[in-house]
């Protein structure tokens, strides 16, 4: 085919280059860099003598770009927060909630598991229950745990303000509503997704009223999310009317009710709508 003059000239032109021939020969590539491990947070471990084992502790700092690197900052804890874990996806989701104005800044503790279905649930009746795991009920354990040692060593270690809220979701949903129920003091925000309030025949829904009563009056908010999982919608609405009935004066509690979502897609989309709830910066209009 015969080629264009335009097509001659701009061929020369890739040729020459300030009167020098580019060479056509092929490229020897060149040496690639080496890979280096993606850092987010810090990490340390705990020597736990509630559990009698180490137990390893992510942080991340999510901060506004105005917010000094210094400033003191409220603490998230969250079960599930190993990186293989939660951790990852609710760090990021608090960044670029933190980012765009629509939740204040906070630090983020995730505890990373060991025996996940020992420590999030309490003691059972139900012979069901207990075949989840060779070891069930340690709840109390791991709330000491929280309490006694990680609490302390988070306020050694960083700046904190003092607010302090639990997030989780399914088993670990059921750990903060319990955590809520027997401890109501420890935290000032508790957020359960989808919390797997079907254990123990359901005693938590079952117990509320009368833990209710026993607790000591405060200032504190409840956000409960569900899905479209029957089991755990049904027990997490009878939650919701013994709190309709009785919730204690200075809770804030709200209950989400999501069934375009699964048990195992609930957990991103309801924290999004929780932190903007929950977290939302002074002065800011509710989501």
């Amino acid at each position: 085919m015969r080629l264009s003059r335009f097509a001659l000239h701009l061929a020369a032109a890739l040729l020459l280059s300030s009167g020098s021939v580019v060479h056509l020969a092929h490229a020897v590539p060149a040496a690639a860099s080496a890979a280096t491990p993606l850092v987010i947070g810090e990490s340390f471990v705990i020597d736990s003598q509630a559990l009698q084992e180490k137990r390893h502790i992510n942080v991340y700092m999510a901060r506004a770009w105005d917010t000094p690197p210094d400033a003191p900052l409220p603490v998230l804890y969250m079960p599930d927060g190993g990186v293989a874990e939660d951790f990852l996806h609710v760090a990021g989701l608090l960044q670029v909630s933190v980012a765009n104005g629509t939740m204040r800044p906070f630090m983020l503790v995730g505890m990373q598991n060991t025996q996940r279905r020992r420590d999030l649930t309490g003691p059972t009746e139900n012979a069901q229950d207990r075949k989840i795991a060779p070891v069930v009920g340690g709840a109390s354990a791991y709330r000491a745990f929280i309490r006694d040692e990680l609490m302390p060593e988070v306020r050694r270690r960083y700046r904190t303000t003092g607010e302090t809220a639990i997030v989780g979701e399914s088993l670990a949903g059921l750990f903060v509503v319990e955590t809520y129920l027997l401890e109501p003091q420890l935290f000032d925000h508790y957020l359960a997704f989808d919390p797997s309030l079907w254990w123990n025949h359901g005693a938590l829904p079952r117990q509320a009223a009368a833990l209710l009563e026993k607790g000591a009056p405060g200032k504190h908010s409840l956000y409960l999310a569900s899905s479209s999982e029957a089991g755990i919608a049904i027990e997490v609405q009878r939650l919701s009317e013994v709190l309709q009935k009785q919730a204690p004066p200075g809770l804030q509690w709200h209950l989400e009710k999501m069934p375009e979502e699964s048990h195992g897609t609930i957990y991103h989309p309801a924290a999004l709508r929780a932190f903007r709830t929950v977290f939302k910066p002074q002065g800011a209009a509710s989501q």
